[in-house]
């Protein structure tokens, strides 16, 4: 019986453990401690003081114990020092115990030197000046080894165990310390550190916090990693170049690593960082580039105090369209999408997020399609826009091969609509974007994005300005390829390629819209401009390394063959295309071949009457006839090809 009362009682002091262990002491039950350990410091000191005295005054004793502990609670209670979580304790926490003290020690002075003349109060009840100090310098290091020592316990005994984690940082500065601090105090994971990374001189064979800083190829090598068990890396530099973070990445990843990041610290919450704010590295990490720098001026010039209208606003580049023109003040920005829920989701983000509400009064939104002349000629007629950033468009390669006839409904005849009464009502520029696919087409979505080129740019004369901006694809649009690798990776692959093979350019969504502005800005009539897109991604390798930052195992990845229309390589110009600089270096204008409006009005006019017809085989001929380069590949349009060649 006894045996399992001790049992009983041992299992009821256990879950009492687990179930508080992470509840942190209420500020009062500090406030106490603290002032406990005031009375022993006190107790202390007078030991020392009196230890050859003949007679203790105990009354004058626990008189001025009380004022020592009056004085002390006001000063504790006003500084804060009892409202700090104590397994968290750092050197605010350290700042805040002296400050209180010092204090302490200045009022009982100033006490003091009031109370010295008195006749009954002086030399009796007044402390010395050596007790006070006395009393007070044992008091703050009894308060901080209190913390260090329940801190300590916690993360000793209480804090429950799990299998250690070896780590090593990135970064043996400021952030690198606060990193340690906050891994080592998590309460769900056993962190330990065991190298920090710094290729600083100054800091060669130093130590930080008992580690020892290292330089960079002395920890990142497969005998180190092998050695310490290291299964993560810690890039702990907020404001680290992306080109060099993307370096280590790599290096990392190759070595097996689980690679993280500290983020900014304007992402903090609430200014302090915690474990659990640590981001792992993603894939756009790896595919983003140093910011662009933006001519405003030019950019302000064009947009301020305009009516600007974004077509397609709420997509991928219409929506950071709309998101970037709200900081160039224009006097109104008409946003037009047929796509009724994503447009809802843009009207709520912009309504209701800081800074975009500061525009909110010029904002209008506008559910409409393209394809409706009529609707859009009201929406003209109502609202006079001055600036035009046409992103409404289809996109998917293999719905539109197998459907043509929306595509060109929606890409040419729509893109047409808009143009035309962009003339009609005199706005001063048209913005179109457009893709890497229109360039060498072997698809029906990227024929159709060349013919709404071609379009355009026979407007060159008009009063409107009729711009093209060309890019690739961009990172985490809807539909594209890194979204896809998500969700394959959380339903435990595998991942889908359709070739191995296979490249594409990469750009941003902020950095492909940053160049969407400037080049509307620069451009005059008929100009193409042209991203720099920086080297080809092969999307093999972008799905290996996404299960390598995964940290998943035994992911694979399939090929499942070119889908209808696809092409192993995009191109951003046509093979009799050329390009000649601007002043952003980021920015070409491509020198393409002129077309006489007269005669694309007439190709035109006969797509449209083909229209009503509905037949495939037909309509596209006639896309192959404007655009001779339109050469099908893994496609039933093949067959077109070389009936033109026969």
């Amino acid at each position: 019986m006894k045996k399992n009362r001790k049992i009983s009682v041992r299992n009821i002091v256990s879950n009492l453990i687990l179930r508080y262990r992470h509840m942190p002491a209420s500020r009062w039950t500090i406030l106490i401690i603290d002032l406990f350990t005031l009375v022993v410091a006190f107790a202390v000191t007078d030991l020392f003081r009196l230890r050859s005295a003949a007679f203790i005054d105990w009354p004058s004793l626990v008189v001025k114990l009380c004022a020592f502990g009056l004085i002390a609670t006001v000063c504790y209670i006003l500084v804060g020092t009892h409202r700090s979580i104590i397994r968290h304790s750092g050197m605010y926490d350290i700042y805040k115990v002296v400050v209180s003290n010092f204090a302490a020690v200045v009022v009982l002075i100033l006490f003091n030197l009031i109370n010295n003349n008195h006749p009954i109060v002086a030399n009796r009840y007044t402390p010395a000046y050596s007790e006070i100090l006395m009393t007070f310098a044992l008091q703050v290091a009894f308060m901080i080894s209190v913390r260090l020592i329940l801190q300590n316990i916690y993360n000793d005994y209480i804090r429950r165990h799990r299998p250690t984690l070896n780590i090593a940082i990135y970064g043996a500065g400021s952030a690198g310390t606060i990193a340690y601090n906050a891994l080592t105090q998590d309460p769900n994971h056993n962190y330990r550190i065991v190298a920090y990374i710094d290729d600083a001189r100054q800091k060669k064979d130093a130590a930080l916090n008992g580690v020892h800083i290292m330089p960079r190829n002395a920890v990142l090598n497969p005998d180190f990693i092998k050695k310490n068990k290291i299964s993560i890396l810690l890039i702990a530099i907020p404001s680290i170049k992306i080109s060099y973070k993307q370096e280590i990445t790599n290096q990392a990843l190759d070595l097996g690593l689980q690679v993280k990041s500290v983020p900014h610290i304007s992402k903090w919450i609430n200014d302090s960082f915690t474990a659990n704010q640590i981001q792992d590295i993603k894939i756009e990490d790896l595919l983003e580039r140093e910011s662009i720098k933006l001519d405003n001026v030019n950019i302000v010039r064009q947009v301020y105090d305009k009516v600007v209208m974004v077509t397609g606003a709420a997509g991928s580049i219409g929506s950071e369209i709309c998101r970037q023109l709200t900081q160039y003040h224009p006097s109104k920005i008409i946003m037009v999408d047929q796509a009724e829920s994503p447009m809802y989701d843009l009207q709520f983000e912009l309504r209701n997020t800081a800074p975009y509400n500061k525009a909110i009064d010029s904002m209008v939104f506008v559910i409409a399609n393209i394809k409706d002349k009529p609707r859009m000629e009201q929406v003209f007629r109502q609202h006079k826009p001055q600036i035009i950033y046409h992103a409404a468009a289809y996109k998917h390669v293999p719905f539109m091969e197998e459907n043509p006839y929306e595509a060109l409904l929606v890409n040419v005849f729509g893109t047409k609509n808009i143009a035309d009464l962009a003339m009609q009502y005199h706005s001063e520029k048209f913005v179109m974007i457009s893709t890497d696919k229109a360039v060498n087409p072997t698809n029906v979505m990227g024929a159709t994005k060349r013919m709404a080129e071609i379009y355009i740019q026979s407007r060159s004369s008009a009063d409107t300005h009729f711009v093209t901006t060309r890019f690739g694809n961009v990172l985490g649009s809807n539909g594209s390829v890194i979204p896809l690798f998500k969700k394959q990776l959380a339903a435990g692959g595998p991942l889908t390629v359709t070739h191995r093979d296979i490249v594409r350019y990469f750009m941003t969504i902020p950095e492909a819209c940053n160049l969407v502005l400037e080049a509307g800005a620069m451009g005059g009539g008929g100009d193409i401009f042209v991203f720099d897109m920086g080297a080809p991604v092969k999307i093999y390798d972008l799905a290996s390394k996404m299960i390598q930052l995964s940290g998943l195992k035994n992911i694979e990845i399939k090929e499942i063959g070119l889908r209808p229309g696809e092409k192993l390589y995009e191109e951003l110009l046509a093979t009799k295309e050329n390009t000649l600089p601007t002043y952003h270096p980021k920015i070409l204008r491509a020198q393409v071949r002129k077309y006489a409006t007269a005669d694309i009005d007439a190709l035109y006019q006969q797509l449209h009457e083909l229209m009503p017809t509905f037949d495939e085989m037909k309509l596209v001929a006639k896309m192959k006839q404007i655009v001779p380069e339109f050469i099908s590949q893994n496609s039933i349009f093949a067959q077109l090809d070389n009936t033109k060649k026969q």
